[in-house]
């Protein structure tokens, strides 16, 4: 099953040459889950090969670097035949805004959107392999994060032991034991799925902050995060203004992920006051966390595969 995050926009509140508003593409096994949605994330998506096949938009505040680019992607949907409901996932008390945002230019899309106000601790998607949970995250307005959480998957097959130790045929009966079914052989003994089927191996884990302050709430949904993408707008040198606009810097997101046991850290929504140069932020970052830190660029593909795999 293929996971794979694409930055489609990666700068603080104001664009520059290189860096779009925030917006994140998650494509897990074809479904396509667009978080946060800045001005210019439909081009952002032609230019780096996204394809427009979104399900569901997850919103993680209402400022404008993280929603203006919601009329344009919706009208040139409905301008290309878009017959597929879209359901858009925002803070609670905001449905009213996205739904006037929608209408802007005394327009109404021509295919069925579907707003759903969320909370955080909320189980917001759900299907049968993975869902998508809101978390509490601290910034200027009512704001959440999103975590997408796979399901456990199966232990192994311990195939040899099958054949050679209990006389499994092999055959349908593999299938039902790797499944969790209970199987009776011909000679009446029945097996169990412990017997041949290892420990349930975790799924995998994304998580995304937009914009916050450090918190707790973090830490603990990113618990053993595969890739966990944090609001890194201010190196140290910023710290004061960072308290004050309620984001973070670098070194708190990396003591974040630290805290979390995370594999992996992006640092995103980087300030244009630090130009082409935002390596302070990820130096910073290193420092308190052992794992992968990077800056995450616009156009930028991060493939996550199986652990341990």
């Amino acid at each position: 099953m293929s996971l794979r995050v694409t930055f489609l926009g990666t700068s603080g509140a104001v664009p520059t040459t290189d860096r779009a508003p925030s917006a994140i593409f998650i494509n897990r096994e074809g479904d396509g889950l667009l978080f946060d949605c800045g001005e210019g994330t439909q081009r952002q998506m032609m230019r780096f090969g996204t394809g427009f096949d979104v399900t569901a938009l997850f919103i993680t505040h209402l400022h404008g670097d993280h929603i203006l680019g919601i009329p344009g992607l919706v009208q040139s949907w409905s301008f290309n035949g878009r017959e597929e409901p879209l359901t858009i996932y925002t803070p609670q008390g905001t449905g009213h805004d996205i739904e006037t945002l929608l209408t802007v230019g005394d327009y109404s899309p021509a295919f069925p959107v579907e707003i759903v106000e969320i909370s955080a601790g909320d189980v917001v998607r759900e299907t049968d392999e993975y869902e998508v949970r809101a978390f509490q995250t601290h910034h200027q307005t009512n704001a959440v994060g999103y975590a997408l959480v796979e399901d456990d998957r199966p232990g192994r097959f311990d195939r040899k032991k099958a054949e050679e130790e209990l006389g499994i045929p092999p055959g349908p009966a593999y299938g039902r034991l790797h499944a969790g079914e209970a199987v009776e052989l011909d000679d009446g003994r029945v097996i169990e799925p412990e017997e041949v089927v290892g420990k349930p191996r975790p799924g995998r884990k994304v998580v995304y902050t937009g914009d916050t302050r450090p918190v707790d709430a973090t830490v603990e949904i990113a618990d053993g995060a595969d890739l966990l993408i944090h609001d890194a707008t201010f190196a140290a040198d910023n710290d004061e203004r960072a308290r004050k606009t309620a984001h973070s810097t670098g070194g708190e997101a990396g003591e974040i992920a630290a805290r979390a046991g995370a594999d992996r850290l992006a640092l995103t929504h980087i300030s244009s006051r630090y130009g082409g140069d935002p390596s302070p932020i990820e130096r910073e970052a290193d420092a308190a966390f052992d794992g992968e830190a990077f800056i995450a660029s616009d156009g930028q593909t991060v493939e996550l595969p199986y652990p341990n795999e």
